[in-house]
This record gives C-alpha cells, sequence and structure tokens, in this order.
C-alpha cells in the first residue's frame, strides 16, 4: 500500500505547477483567488504562495524557505461569506475558492535595545522593555493565530509571573512571523518578548554544561586546528558527499 505523502512532499507536488509548468488541460479542480481585489483562476490545491506566483506575481521579499517555516510569508485572509480574518503562513495556507489575500510586508516589531548583563534576572526586565504585556486580556488570539500552534498566551503570561523557564521551553518554536502580534488586541510583540526571556534563561536560568566547557577548551588549544584547515580545502563536490553520507541521530 503507497504510504500517505508527508506535508512537505504535497508541498513539493503543488509546487510543480510553477516549478515544472502545467498543462492546463490535466488540471480538474480550480479555484478562483483574489489578490489585492483582483481576481485569479488558479488550480486547487495550491499552496498561497505557489498559487500567487502562478497567477505572475514574482516575490523579492516576503518570502524566504520556501516550503518550511521560516516565518517570511505571513499572510492574511478572508474567505467568501465569512468576516472573519484569517491570518497563515503562505508556503503552508491552502488556497480555498473565493479567498482573498493580502500579503504584509513585515509584522509590528517593536524592539528596544538592551544588554541582559546588565539587567535582573526577573519579571520587572518584561514591563521595563515591553510594559504592554501587563495589558495582556488572555483573550488567546495570538495563540488561535500562531501557524506553529504555540501556547503563546501561556507563554506571555509566563512572562508576566517571571516564569523564564516555561516562556523559553513554550516559546522555543517560534519563527517569528508576527502573526500573533498582528492579531493582538493589546499590542503586544509577543515573539519578541519570548526573545528577551529566551536570552535571560539562557544566561540566567543555565549553568555552562559541562561537556561543552570541555569541548570549548579542547577548541582553544586547537585540538581541531588541523580537521578544519583540511574540511576548508575540500572541494565542493566532496564535501556534498561527505554531508550526504553524514552519522544522522534517529527518528
Amino acid at each position: 500500500m503507497k504510504s500517505e505523502m508527508s506535508i512537505m512532499e504535497r508541498i513539493a507536488e503543488a509546487a510543480k505547477s510553477v516549478t515544472k509548468g502545467v498543462d492546463t488541460g490535466s488540471v480538474e479542480h480550480w479555484v478562483t483567488i483574489y489578490v489585492m481585489g483582483k481576481g485569479y483562476r488558479v488550480p486547487a490545491d495550491l499552496t498561497i504562495l505557489t498559487a500567487m506566483e502562478y497567477a505572475g506575481y514574482r516575490f523579492v521579499r516576503g518570502v524566504g524557505c520556501r516550503q518550511g517555516f521560516c516565518g517570511a510569508c505571513s499572510t492574511v485572509y478572508r474567505k467568501e461569506g465569512d468576516y472573519k480574518l484569517q491570518t497563515g503562513m503562505a508556503c503552508q495556507t491552502r488556497v480555498e475558492d473565493g479567498m482573498y489575500l493580502v500579503q504584509i510586508p513585515f509584522a509590528p516589531a517593536e524592539k528596544p535595545a538592551y544588554n541582559i548583563a546588565d539587567e535582573t534576572f526577573d519579571a520587572a526586565v518584561f514591563l521595563r522593555f515591553y510594559p504592554e504585556v501587563a495589558r495582556c486580556v488572555s483573550c488567546n488570539t495570538c495563540t488561535k493565530s500562531c501557524p506553529q500552534d504555540l501556547e503563546v498566551m501561556d507563554y506571555v503570561q509566563a512572562a508576566i509571573k517571571g516564569d523564564f523557564e516555561s516562556l523559553a521551553e513554550g516559546s522555543f518554536d517560534c519563527i517569528q512571523c508576527g502573526l500573533c502580534a498582528i492579531r493582538c488586541p493589546a499590542e503586544i510583540v509577543q515573539y519578541n518578548v519570548a526573545q528577551l526571556g529566551r536570552r535571560m534563561f539562557g544566561r540566567y536560568g543555565h549553568s555552562v554544561p559541562e561537556h561543552l566547557s570541555g569541548r570549548l577548551e579542547e577548541i582553544q588549544a586547537g585540538k581541531f586546528d588541523e580537521e578544519m584547515d583540511q574540511l576548508t580545502r575540500t572541494p565542493t563536490e566532496q564535501l556534498e558527499v561527505l554531508y550526504a553520507g553524514r552519522e544522522r541521530e534517529a527518528d
């Protein structure tokens, strides 16, 4: 029995219309999408990103990894007959008939300058640099908008309480796409709050692992200099072979 395609395989399959061309006669299902108010007929099951390229849009910004999670292609859209404003990543979200799209050049990202070496390891650091966290009304809109399905509201509450470990763990997979901040009625920039929390926890909440200290000492002593020199002189083709055959951790 043929195994079910992974999400990445489905995206790659859908992208073939752009990367390899498409015979329109072989397309069974079409949908109509609207980009900045103009309608386009595109094959169904494409991602928003691929559909817009199929329609003739050429991206020079607002797109990065294309088929992963880099956070660059934040998109706002509405569906026909639905008043709700939706958000998603254009490289992951599938087009639907009657979808109205707006690409956003950036998300709100007020980010004050700070030096964590000068800060105290307590909740006051968040109120000092991001006082808007105190306005959180626990509406959970940020969580609902997260393409990574992170419990965003929970780690914002952890910041307010000074629970750096929970904040760091809860926000570890954040890709900083900004969709949470776009939807937040309290105007909190959640992903920047989380970044500050992870940095503080990394400096003050963790002791330096013993194995890391040992490895740093080995590097400083020049233990790997010869291997690094050899690696930098290795031809690209050989490096590709070495990389393909590298030891991998079990899934």
